[in-house]
């Protein structure tokens, strides 16, 4: 998983730095190419000649001892990374990182990387817990920064607890599923490459009259999760999209809708070009039957509102369905898989994804979500309490899994 990665290494100055020699010599047995920056408090605790030795490369410690006329030192390193690690790192070089600083070899470097960074502290255990210290680690996190917790136990200054460097061993494995993981999501990435994708998300709104109308808690969270995970595997996709409550991701092509009757029409303007169609939105059932031009006024006890049915946008799309692969939602509050499999058939959905939205964290507006997935012959799979990002990854490789089949 390591074999030809350019993993450069940043050691910084504490007890610890005698641990970034065995690192550097278990991540370069590993196949990695290492490139070592070091700060001169590190150079007090280790040598420059071990770890040039160990890691078969120069070592860097100053800015300005530029050695390859063709390039800038830091900005080369900086650009030839696949990872970036700091281990052990200080309470200093996080300050640092969290506050943009570059005064040294290292610094310098990290602020001028796009690669993926991780940090390792190590320190005293009242200066980890120090609010600075942790104030400046959230940040780091915020940033997409990797901490690798320090493990607890006796410090080198004779306190016991939380803050000495996480085991040589332990990291190698932290960073081989790091590498595992980008691998994975990079195959992902091609699941849906080149394929028409059209999701449907949010609540459809029926007009009384200018200032009313019925409509449902649908915020859109799933139905945009949906889009954005179909995107981030090659996808071409179109969002169809009613009354949503979240910010809608970049490259992403959206068509903003009202009623059920706009969802419909937009949704068979491009059905005949989509190769998948996700319909995640939650269409009003019915509308009022004649929507009036000014504010209705108060008058009587009682007001009777004569409702009719609204198109079915699922079932239209199931019975003109040709090559495209459908995928409907079902919410329900009882009798969830009887349901689900019953408007799966009569829809003639390719996969429908049903949930009980009564159970805690699986209903609308929430930022998880528990499904049941079917086919018509049962149960696919079962996603217990998951983010909504992972349900709608999960939901779109078994739909590509079935769309390669198909077209095999």
């Amino acid at each position: 998983m390591l074999n030809g990665k350019k993993i450069v290494l940043g050691v910084t100055g504490g007890i610890a730095a005698y641990k970034a020699a065995s690192l550097c010599s278990k991540l370069v047995q590993k196949g990695a190419d290492v490139h070592v920056i070091m700060t001169s408090s590190a150079t007090r605790f280790i040598t420059e000649l071990t770890m040039q030795t160990i890691s078969r490369n120069p070592v860097y410690t100053d800015t300005f001892d530029e050695r390859e006329p063709s390039v800038v030192s830091h900005i080369h390193l900086a650009d030839l990374a696949d990872l970036i690690i700091v281990a052990p790192a200080t309470a200093n070089i996080i300050a640092k990182m969290a506050h943009g600083l570059a005064d040294d070899m290292l610094s310098t470097t990290l602020l001028a990387t796009t690669a993926p960074i991780m940090v390792a502290p190590a320190m005293n255990v009242h200066m980890y817990q120090h609010p600075a210290v942790m104030d400046n680690m959230m940040k780091l996190v915020s940033r997409g920064v990797s901490m690798i917790e320090p493990g607890e136990g006796l410090l080198a200054c004779g306190y016991v607890g939380k803050g000495r460097l996480e085991e040589p061993e332990t990291i190698v494995q932290v960073i081989e599923r790091f590498f595992e993981n980008r691998e994975q999501i990079s195959a992902e990435k091609a699941r849906l490459q080149g394929k028409k994708v059209v999701v449907t998300a949010g609540g459809t709104v029926e007009r009384i009259d200018p200032v009313r109308y019925i409509t449902n808690d649908s915020s859109g969270k799933m139905g945009i999760a949906i889009a954005k995970a179909a995107r981030d595997m090659g996808a071409h996709v179109h969002l169809i999209a009613g009354n949503t409550q979240v910010e809608i991701p970049e490259g992403i092509t959206v068509t903003k809708v009202q009623s059920a009757q706009d969802m419909y029409e937009a949704v068979m303007e491009v059905w005949e070009q989509t190769d998948l169609l996700v319909k995640a939105a939650a269409v009003a059932d019915y509308r009022p039957k004649n929507k009036v031009d000014q504010k209705m006024k108060k008058s009587g006890s009682e007001m009777t509102l004569e409702l009719v049915k609204t198109i079915d946008i699922l079932e239209t799309l199931g019975s003109k369905k040709k090559n495209q692969f459908l995928i409907g939602f079902a919410a329900e509050t009882n009798d969830v898989e009887k349901y689900a499999i019953d408007k799966l058939h009569r829809k003639n959905c390719d996969l429908l994804v049903a949930n009980d939205v009564t159970q805690d964290g699986a209903g609308f507006g929430t930022d998880t979500n528990s499904v049941f997935i079917f086919d018509k012959n049962g149960l696919v799979e079962q996603l217990s309490l998951l983010p909504k990002e992972e349900v709608a990854r999960r939901l779109l490789l078994i739909a590509a899994d079935r769309m390669a089949e198909v077209s095999s």
